[in-house]
């Protein structure tokens, strides 16, 4: 191996780095993610960004763009690893079409593209150290903060803000000089996802296929028959029936599952499911139907001690419960007590628990206008009544 000198503005490099081992989580449940890692190879300047859907175009896009408005300029290369590990299973049309779409951010700020040979991973050593140096800064972080779980997305991206803010700011001095040797950044920015249309056929949702595997998306029955657009970020689905924003969906982000996943919004399928009962016995994504553990782990319960078309109609009627009355927390609570004593809901006085207070509801007093004005608007009233009146 031989040490390099980097020439200031010369050269940035993007790749992407696993974190899911710190045992991060977002509201209780565990953030499988992994970082994209932008960093200058002479002053040391740093960027990470939070991905949730793997190693693609898109968070490659997203990540590159972010860093480079956060850098305020533009290196003259940019470097990554050799991306034909990721795309070995397509045919070569389709990996052509990748490789030009990793290119076209670089050409849109001005950068000639570049990668290192494939399994010579220390041909990207200005970022590949620092990768440990960012996971071990994130580790000490944590250990501070003395927790590893956080209320949202955007918190768990502010607290990774927060470290590389730091270690930019140790390197303050390099970083500023190096900007003086960096391109000007373009008008625009880029776009930082894909873009594909869709049909919804009469299963209520749609298919999406990527490298590995394909992920099936319910949407709102309304939609059956509509042809959709759909926005693909690293971390969701926007939804354009038109030219007009109607929705976002989370994105499916790891392949660990299998080849063939579901994402599933009951809120979607709730009033067809309950004229189709029976359909939950062998539906394909039925463990993914069910919002929280308690209403799965119930269902389980009631296949065992009732009949087939009582559990579902049971589990039907709970699902309906949650989203009529927007009560899934309170809901799945007193599912899981009624597990540990072994005890089968009771449907109507779960009804009659969340159903709204009496007191709560507003007193509507309606008062009727008197028709006669109306008669006399029109004319329809005789000149001797109006004049008496």
């Amino acid at each position: 191996m031989f040490r390099q000198a980097h020439a200031p503005g010369k050269t940035g490099l993007s790749d992407f780095t696993d974190r899911n081992k710190h045992g991060v989580s977002v509201a209780g449940r565990p953030l499988e993610h992994r970082l994209y890692h932008f960093r200058l190879a002479c002053s040391g300047f740093g960027h990470a960004h939070v991905v949730l859907g793997g190693e693609s175009h898109v968070a490659l896009a997203e990540g590159l763009r972010n860093a480079l408005w956060s850098l305020g300029g533009v290196p003259v290369d940019h470097r990554t690893d050799s991306l034909s590990a990721a795309f070995k299973k397509l045919e070569q049309s389709a990996r052509d079409d990748m490789t030009d779409r990793m290119d076209a951010p670089c050409s849109h700020y001005g950068m000639t593209p570049s990668c290192n040979s494939k399994g010579v991973a220390h041909e990207n050593g200005a970022i590949e150290g620092p990768h440990g140096h960012l996971r071990r800064a994130i580790k000490d972080a944590l250990l501070m903060r003395g927790s590893c779980d956080f209320e949202g997305l955007a918190d768990c991206r502010r607290f990774i803000d927060e470290v590389v803010g730091r270690i930019n700011a140790r390197n303050a001095r390099r970083i500023d000089a190096e900007r003086a040797h960096l391109g000007p950044l373009p008008v625009r920015r880029t776009t930082d996802y894909e873009e594909v249309t869709v049909r919804v056929p009469s299963s209520g949702g749609f298919v999406l296929r990527k490298v590995f595997y394909k992920v099936f998306y319910t949407v709102p029955s309304r939609l059956i028959g509509h042809q959709l657009r759909v926005r693909i970020h690293d971390d969701r689905l926007d939804l354009f029936p038109g030219s007009s924003f109607l929705q976002s969906l989370l994105r499916a982000g790891a392949t660990r599952h299998g080849p063939h996943q579901h994402l599933v919004n009951y809120h979607h399928v709730i009033h067809s499911l309950r004229k189709k009962l029976m359909a939950l016995i062998g539906l394909v994504y039925r463990d993914q139907l069910f919002p929280r553990q308690a209403f799965r782990d119930m269902f389980a319960v009631m296949l065992e001690r009732a009949t087939e078309r009582e559990a579902c109609r049971m589990r039907a009627d709970l699902l309906a419960l949650a989203h009529d009355r927007g009560c899934e927390a309170e809901l799945a609570a007193r599912l899981e007590e009624g597990l540990r004593q072994k005890r089968l809901p009771d449907i109507k006085t779960l009804t009659a628990l969340f159903a709204p207070s009496p007191d709560s509801l507003p007193g509507v007093e309606v008062r009727l206008a008197d028709l006669s004005a109306c008669d006399r608007l029109l004319g329809n009233v005789p000149v001797a009544e109006e004049a008496a009146a």
